[in-house]
């Protein structure tokens, strides 16, 4: 299924994508440590050896992403703000590097066993914004949520 990413502001970048799941196999999907870095990949050649996560408020993440083919890094860490199991997560992201901490809002609407996730992603400006869709970061968030398609099937 597509990822469909739309800026409904000068500040934001909105994605919007359909499952195949229940939502709370999805919400799981992104809290639990040992699920996250079987898809959260990005495009083929990454993989994840860091992913440290307390799925509460106040609790902080980290993950940490790195090629394959030239071993270089990049990271992504916050804290969660708002939980609410199994149809929303608020959280903090900083990308290692760069400036500036997003917030993002995870809502997941399930109906007849089908999950419908939107991410509302706030920066703190558009440049910054912009930069994270010059990044591929879209693209790598459709390869990732392909991936966890074939994880929620193997699991569920």
């Amino acid at each position: 299924m597509a990822v469909d990413v739309t800026t409904p502001s000068a500040c934001e970048i909105k994605v919007t994508r359909v499952f195949n799941a229940p939502a709370k196999l999805v919400f799981d999907c992104h809290i639990k440590p040992q699920l996250v870095p079987r898809w959260m990949l990005g495009p083929p050649g990454w993989s994840m050896p860091i992913c440290e996560i307390d799925p509460k408020v106040g609790g902080s993440y980290r993950y940490v992403w790195r090629s394959e083919s030239d071993g270089s890094e990049f990271g992504i860490h916050g804290k969660f703000l708002e939980i609410d199991a199994p149809t929303r997560i608020v959280h903090s992201e900083v990308m290692d590097g760069m400036p500036g901490e997003a917030v993002v809002t995870m809502t997941l609407v399930e109906n007849a066993g089908r999950t419908t996730l939107t991410m509302l992603m706030r920066f703190p400006s558009q440049e910054i914004r912009d930069g994270a869709l010059q990044s591929g970061m879209t693209d790598g968030m459709s390869a990732s949520y392909e991936r966890l398609e074939q994880v929620m099937s193997e699991s569920g």
